[in-house]
């Protein structure tokens, strides 16, 4: 199955505590339709010691996020938006703003 959301993309996420936040796509997993944002849905993870070099104590991490709960992020528009497919003239398949038009890189 795939997600349409692609590491590297600019995403917004539109419910939840981080609601209005945009961020970037840090690790897609598919199997869950699951997403991890920079700097949203920061958590607190406590960790052992593993060695001087790994000192443990209380860590932020991101964690991961619904698939639903994000929508792609147009810098155009400045907003979450819907977006579609089409061919380039290169003959590749990009995504576009539905709203402006923009292609998404």
């Amino acid at each position: 199955m795939s997600l349409n959301i692609r590491k590297n993309d600019v995403v917004m996420v539109i419910t939840g505590k981080d609601k209005g936040k945009t961020g970037k796509v840090l690790r897609v997993i598919p199997d869950e339709n699951r997403v991890v944002v920079e700097h949203i849905n920061v958590v607190k993870k406590h960790r052992k010691a593993r060695s001087q070099m790994q000192p443990g104590g209380i860590m932020n991490i991101e964690a991961a996020v619904h698939r639903s709960n994000v929508m792609l992020y147009c810098s155009k528009c400045q907003k979450g938006v819907r977006f579609g497919t089409k061919m380039a003239k290169e003959g590749k398949k990009v995504r576009f703003c539905k709203e402006c038009g923009e292609v998404f890189a």
